[in-house]
């Protein structure tokens, strides 16, 4: 399975060509880093995120913390977790925005508060739910439906307003990612950080289809909002000289109309059986599995058994996880993956610090249901 991901070094290829000022100064960073095999098994690994690392609905379900994050057993923490032996404490929970991670969310403590001085790995995809990125496709769904519903005279429901944030809203959101990435430093220093984008969930324009049932001035609105988002993103990594996987970019030609899709739009009559609407499916959580473990490979950790190849979309070969009892943690099971291609070669290590400081630009899930 082809995952084209950046680990923001100075490969132009993978950022349209254009070589910032961050990429040189990592390009010469990464001169100067010397890689030392690692190898990550028993080690604790941290997920952080909101849905699109949880995977609602995509089976097995993972019993979670509470069952309302909708974790799954195929969710790309666990993937990962098992590619490299870790140990998982799976965060992830569906809905989240960045308060839920340094805050409490009614039962649900800080996502942060798992991140320990021992850690030595944490994922983070959270951001877009403060900014509607996925919540507005449900509403674009819902409006995009009813109009259809209405011109056969039938009664329609209320369908909630297609969000535009504000220049306040995505201000806020960088700020809160900075200092998420910022507490996860000073708490773990050890750890390598890495920062999941948000796949990319509808085409181009004009490309839409039956499977992304939205208007094309709502769809332009939500790329908009990823545009932000991923700029966003990888602003705060480089401020902080941590990583970021490109699964924006990989999964551009994956979305629900292209032939092999990472994620489900919202077919007609779909009965959710393979993971929530305009959500991650198996393949797109295999492949952000696959984007995390390729730069961890060439920063020189060791999965725990040679890679295996498997058709796109299937699980590693190997026994399933046993499910824990209710309220258990969930560990990791070490199975192989399939091999990611490299694509580049990683940036410099999680502690290094970038020695020029990002270029301008601005960058951007409502809640998730």
């Amino acid at each position: 399975m082809k995952a084209a991901f950046s680990t923001l070094t100075a490969t132009a290829f993978l950022l349209c060509g254009c070589a910032t000022p961050y990429m040189k100064a990592v390009a010469a960073e990464k001169a100067q880093v010397t890689l030392v095999e690692e190898n990550l098994a028993g080690q604790r690994y941290v997920a952080i995120g909101s849905s699109f690392a949880a995977g609602p609905q995509l089976p097995p379900v993972k019993p979670s913390w509470p069952a309302r994050c909708g974790q799954s057993f195929n969710n790309y923490p666990t993937l990962l977790a098992e590619r490299f032996g870790m140990v998982l404490i799976d965060r992830s929970c569906s809905g989240a925005v960045t308060d839920n991670v340094l805050g409490p969310w009614g039962e649900v403590p800080p996502q942060i508060n798992s991140v320990t001085p021992d850690t030595r790995l944490v994922t983070i995809t959270i951001g877009g739910n403060d900014l509607s990125y996925i919540g507005n496709l449900f509403s674009a769904t819902c409006a995009f439906n009813a109009k259809i519903i209405a011109a056969s005279g039938a009664k329609t429901k209320a369908c909630g307003p297609v969000r535009i944030p504000t220049e306040a809203d995505y201000v806020r959101d960088e700020a809160q990612l900075n200092e998420i990435a910022r507490r996860i430093k000073a708490t773990a220093p050890q750890a390598r950080i890495v920062f999941v984008q948000y796949l990319t969930p509808v085409p181009p324009p004009g490309k839409l289809c039956a499977d992304t049932p939205v208007s094309e001035t709502d769809a332009a609105i939500v790329r908009e909002i990823g545009r932000r988002l991923a700029e966003i993103t990888g602003r705060v990594a480089q401020a902080h000289g941590t990583i970021v996987v490109e699964m924006n970019q990989s999964s551009a030609t994956h979305t629900p109309c292209d032939k092999e899709p990472w994620m489900i739009g919202s077919p007609q009559g779909y009965d959710g059986r393979q993971g929530l609407q305009w959500h991650l499916n198996k393949a797109g959580m295999q492949a952000t599995a696959d984007g995390i473990s390729t730069w961890l490979i060439k920063s020189g950790v060791r999965p725990v058994k040679p890679s295996v190849t498997v058709e796109p979309g299937l699980n590693p070969p190997g026994p399933a996880p046993t499910k824990p009892a209710p309220g258990q943690p969930v560990p990791a099971v070490p199975v192989p993956a399939p091999t990611a291609r490299p694509t580049t070669a990683p940036a410099a290590t999680p502690t290094a610090t970038p020695a020029a400081k990002p270029a301008t630009k601005s960058s951007g899930d409502t809640r998730k249901r």
